[in-house]
């Protein structure tokens, strides 16, 4: 058992404790984000709109709540390194998720509005938390570990993630079985489901994960206002990114690919939805996705150490460009189930390498701050995507030429991608580290 830990990354209490979050918050991704939510609000919340119209919106608030997020991130991640608060930042944007997703199960027929406010507290929420806990990575996991935890992470995501969406899938689909009333009030109990699950699935990281040792920078005595310094530090940081020129090119490379990807996990449901596919097909299909992720998010972590994390990336992208062309063609459930089945093989494995190749080219003791832009850009990527997606929708009435246009996004990703020297990037990155501690 200790020898099959050790090769999925999971060997250490803390490592299985960080993994576990993954688990946690991927309920949010699958049941709100990506299935159920969409449906509910097309069919339910919103059902006086025209279907096109009620994409739009979900795009729209969307994209709100990315660029809200996005200008937080820096600022908040630069005051936790200072004020050594990654876990408590950590636990106060979950604690908004949690209850924004909780009260989602208040929403009713033609409370679009409600849903939407409730929807952008808890993408806040959710991705919120997840720059503050993909900070934690480099102070719980040694260079040589960290694709293998990361992919580690994303496999138990898939694994919790579509746990939770096949029960939920059951009571939405077989109401009477569980003594529901109907499909509304099921879906309605499967946002409260989330809510718990999140929350208790959450408590190992906090009980098992410390709060990484406080580094304080030269001229800082530990006394100074948190917020002041932050945006000092950010300050710095902007300056020095001309010394961690790999970790700002991996930046630009991860923004314009993970648009597309980001685009493609939002979307889907919301682009089924108007061409008429069925709920049961459009759940399934996100469940499908989610079983297939399991094995292929170890695959990627393997893979990551024969031909290493940046070629395996860029092998991800290639995938995604044929996912682009079967989406854009797209007419049938049995194109859905395809469409599911190739974004299951590459979805995780993608954004787990993105996440822990960052993390070896930038400097531990600034891995708020970093990860702060890791999020940024990540947050940003989730917004041009949607509002093409909207301004193509009103533009045209149709979804299916934006569906075609993501391409873009991963052809330019990759020729970023490409320029990144990693080994450079890691040898800038740890002597910044070696300097801190003569210091």
């Amino acid at each position: 058992m200790t020898m099959l830990l050790e090769r999925l990354g999971l060997h250490r209490p803390e490592l299985r404790a960080w993994a576990l979050y993954d688990w946690a918050n991927s309920a949010f991704w699958t049941t709100i984000v990506a299935a159920v939510f969409p449906i509910y609000f097309t069919r339910v919340a919103a059902f006086e709109l025209p279907p096109a119209a009620a994409t739009a919106r979900f795009a729209a608030a969307t994209t709100f709540a990315m660029v809200l997020i996005a200008l937080l991130s820096p600022v908040l991640g630069a005051m936790a390194d200072y004020a050594g608060l990654k876990m408590k930042m950590l636990g106060a944007f979950t604690g908004l998720g949690v209850v924004a997703t909780a009260a989602m199960y208040f929403i009713g027929r033609g409370d679009w509005k409600l849903a939407l406010v409730l929807f952008v507290l808890g993408n806040i929420g959710v991705t919120g938390s997840l720059v503050f806990y993909e900070s934690l990575l480099p102070h719980i996991a040694r260079e040589d570990e960290r694709d293998m935890v990361a992919s580690a992470g994303f496999a138990l995501g898939y694994l919790g993630g579509g746990l939770l969406l096949a029960v939920n899938l059951l009571c939405i689909q077989k109401p009477g079985l569980f003594g529901i009333a109907d499909e509304a009030t099921a879906s309605r109990l499967s946002f409260l489901s989330v809510a718990l699950w999140w929350l208790g699935f959450s408590i190992p990281l906090f009980r098992r994960v410390r709060e990484p040792e406080r580094r304080l920078e030269k001229d800082e005595t530990g006394r100074e206002n948190p917020l002041r310094v932050a945006f000092t530090r950010l300050g710095e940081t902007f300056r020095e990114l001309r010394t961690y020129r790999q970790a700002f090119l991996m930046l630009a490379a991860f923004l314009i690919y993970n648009d597309g990807i980001l685009t493609i996990i939002r979307m889907a449901t919301s682009y089924g939805t108007e061409l008429g596919l069925d709920q049961g097909v459009l759940i399934s299909a996100l469940l499908i996705t989610q079983v297939v992720g399991i094995p292929f998010a170890f695959f990627f972590g393997w893979l990551s150490k024969l031909i290493t994390a940046k070629r395996a990336i860029l092998l991800s992208l290639a995938v995604y460009v044929g996912i682009s062309i079967v989406g854009y063609r797209m007419k049938t459930a049995s194109d859905f189930y395809l469409l599911a089945i190739l974004v299951g093989m590459v979805q995780g494995g993608s954004q787990a390498l993105s996440r822990s190749l960052f993390s070896t080219i930038i400097p531990a003791h600034k891995s708020g701050e970093f990860f702060a832009f890791f999020g940024v850009f990540d947050k940003f990527a989730g917004i041009f995507g949607p509002a093409l997606f909207a301004v193509t929708i009103m533009a045209t009435g149709s979804s299916r030429n934006a569906v075609l246009s993501v391409i873009g996004f991963f052809v330019v990703g990759a020729i970023l991608l490409s320029l990144v020297n990693v080994e450079e990037g890691r040898r800038v990155a740890r002597e910044a580290e070696a300097k801190l501690k003569r210091a």
